[in-house]
């Protein structure tokens, strides 16, 4: 439930972005700062996880619950562009650090065989909603406001603390390594690969992404009503893609295929650009597109707890922030293509080095840095409730 709402205040802005352009009368390059500071926000929150590494996961992940009501609720009632920006950098800040104490959480309560289908799970939360919450999102905001957009994720995340209240079982902290020893697991070469498998690898899709909203209206020329039903088709690709690679990760190494799928975006990308005057195959490759980003993502947030011994918060909150830092930079020079007059349309080409150099590192990855023999097979943690 907390990453249904995570998933909403990350991808919900792309959706509305032309509507908060719009009513607070900046351009869409201006307003897709509003992307870049909630990315800002993941990458500075993430490593304060060392500073809280002594707390239950129950307790850390309720406080990180409330940070991310109070950032939505903050946006809705923002008078301001540089106040709605200050918001979405308060509403970052818990993301990449939820999602590094929610892996290890998953792990430990999953049985053996099926950790990085929970790891999916988990992260499906996102997937689920771009399927439910984006259009949703984005409705109210084509039709009434977009401030009811923020609003309804902070109404959501009060849902959320009270499940994760009542319902997750305690866990204790993981052992203390110390400050040093969370960084340890930096020391090799693999950890880096996955972190450039998911920066780069998602850097491809995400300059596409980040602008969907005006590529789709302005060169494909949908009406801005079709963003709802073209935002599901986003968020089913990213359901189906998350959860498909999630059972793959169980059964083939994880670094094999998201190295198979990074480099399927070498084809995606220039796909989009070239079919993006037509609707239907723009609408089939929005389906497409989405599925190969989740579908790097969500095995790497489990392959780095592998990678990441003495310091699996950490890891684990990393990949975020390179999925973040990812789709901040991606958005700035999509922008950057936009405003210098390369096309609406130029930044699915923009992507195609960096598709490249995920699909080289992960690759790098299966054959040069296998996961650690010690810790393929660890037994299964009860949860002391």
């Amino acid at each position: 439930m907390t990453t249904f709402c995570l998933g909403i205040s990350e991808f919900g802005m792309m959706g509305i972005l032309e509507n908060v352009a719009d009513s607070l009368q900046i351009s869409i390059v201006t307003a897709g700062h509003l992307i870049s500071a909630y990315s800002l926000g993941v990458a500075i929150g993430a490593p304060g996880l060392i500073l809280l590494r002594r707390w239950p996961m129950k307790r850390l992940l309720l406080m990180l619950v409330t940070i991310m009501c109070a950032g939505n609720i903050c946006a809705a009632l923002a008078p301001s562009y540089f106040m709605l920006l200050c918001s979405r950098f308060l509403s970052g800040l818990p993301h990449g650090a939820f999602f590094g104490a929610a892996a290890i959480v998953a792990e430990r309560l999953a049985p053996e065989g099926k950790k990085a289908q929970a790891v999916a799970v988990m992260v499906g939360g996102m997937t689920i909603a771009n399927v439910a919450g984006v259009p949703v999102a984005t409705f109210l905001s084509n039709t009434l406001n977009w401030r009811l957009a923020f609003a309804t994720v902070g109404l959501c995340g009060l849902a959320a603390f009270l499940c994760t209240r009542l319902w997750v079982p305690y866990i204790s902290p993981l052992p203390d390594t110390g400050i040093k020893g969370q960084f340890r697991f930096l020391r090799n070469p693999g950890p880096w690969l996955v972190y450039s498998g998911v920066f780069f690898g998602q850097a491809a899709v995400y300059c596409w992404l980040s602008y969907i909203s005006p590529i789709m209206t302005q060169v494909t020329h949908f009406a801005q009503a079709d963003m709802t039903w073209i935002m599901i088709a986003v968020g089913l690709g990213m359901v189906i893609g998350n959860a498909f690679a999630g059972k793959l990760a169980d059964r083939y190494p994880a670094a094999l295929v998201t190295g198979i799928i990074s480099a399927i975006v070498l084809v995606v990308m220039p796909a989009i650009y070239f079919c993006s005057p037509f609707k239907i195959p723009s609408a089939i490759l929005a389906f497409i597109a989405p599925a190969c980003l989740f579908g790097i993502g969500g095995p790497l947030q489990y392959l780095i707890v592998k990678y990441a011994k003495g310091g699996e918060m950490l890891g684990g909150a990393g990949i975020q922030i390179a999925f973040n830092v990812s789709n901040a930079v991606s958005a700035s020079i999509g922008g950057m293509a936009i405003r210098h007059g390369l096309g609406i349309a130029s930044p699915a080409l923009i992507g195609l080095p960096f598709a490249a150099i995920g699909a080289i590192s992960l690759l790098i990855l299966y054959r040069k840095y296998p996961v650690p023999a010690n810790t393929e097979q660890q037994p299964p943690h009860s949860p002391n409730i």
